[in-house]
């Protein structure tokens, strides 16, 4: 099941646009006839009436939600800020979960009330919704030192790009789904601007030196094969900013890949 959820209010004014992007991403996914496998696409949407003005209802309503869905779901955003409260309600049907983030960067930098899309996560593990053992962060590429000092006093697991280059794609997507097999369920959390600008440009945080789009597909297309994969979200996609819909058609691809 797809779930739009359209709130940009976590952003800080920054990428508020990409509550344009469930609409623009799944009219786009028209297009997408079959997955590469050439198996049909065949979407259920359903969409979160969330009031962009109002965060603490938002995120109250987004939690509650998801607390009362027991299948697997894909959730388009919207700025990342709704992992949280969808962390929130995912973390009370599975207990024993691992959250996989994809993300140029950790978004752990200090608290705020409401979460933001620059703290999401490290609220989430403040709060002990996530488990730091539980965790791990592929694609970061430009951390700031303070999000370093808590990723490294936390024990958060953490690929840079760097490392991702090192390993190779194939051995990269192998060991994640090594360290995510002994969960319960998995949360999978995919930013765009860990894709490189060059594929995905229509972001609100560019960095240099993210996947490519290729390389991100294969990784998508097997981590999808592992049956506790329970909840998936896409955000940070800001069509406003696009070239030629490059980014919103790769969401639209990865999307088609994970249904």
């Amino acid at each position: 099941m797809i779930i739009k959820i359209p709130f940009s209010a976590g952003s800080l004014g920054k990428n508020k646009e990409c509550s344009l992007a469930p609409d623009a991403i799944l009219s786009e996914l028209n297009s997408c006839y079959t997955k590469e496998e050439l198996r049909q696409v065949k979407p259920e949407v359903k969409e979160l009436r969330v009031d962009s003005s109002n965060i603490e209802k938002s995120f109250s309503l987004i939690e509650q939600y998801i607390a009362g869905i027991s299948n697997k779901f894909i959730a388009l955003g919207g700025d990342h800020s709704i992992s949280y409260p969808i962390l929130k309600g995912f973390s009370t049907r599975h207990r024993n979960f691992c959250l996989l983030v994809f993300d140029a960067h950790p978004d752990v930098m200090q608290s705020f009330q409401p979460p933001t899309h620059e703290d999401w996560l490290r609220v989430l593990v403040e709060q002990e919704i996530v488990k730091p053992n539980g965790v791990v962060m592929v694609g970061i590429r430009n951390p700031h030192i303070a999000e370093i000092e808590f990723i490294k006093r936390n024990g958060l697991r953490i690929f840079t790009m760097k490392h991702c280059f090192e390993l190779g794609v194939k051995q990269l997507t192998s060991v994640i789904m090594e360290n995510c097999k002994p969960f319960n369920a998995i949360y999978m959390s995919i930013d765009i601007d860990a894709i490189d600008p060059a594929f995905a440009p229509g972001t609100g945080y560019i960095e240099p030196g993210g996947f490519t789009s290729r390389e991100f597909l294969h990784m998508i297309q097997r981590i999808s094969l592992l049956k506790n994969l329970q909840g998936v979200d896409i955000v940070e996609v800001n069509p406003s900013r696009d070239i030629n819909k490059l980014t919103v058609r790769l969401a639209a691809r990865l999307l088609s890949e994970l249904l």
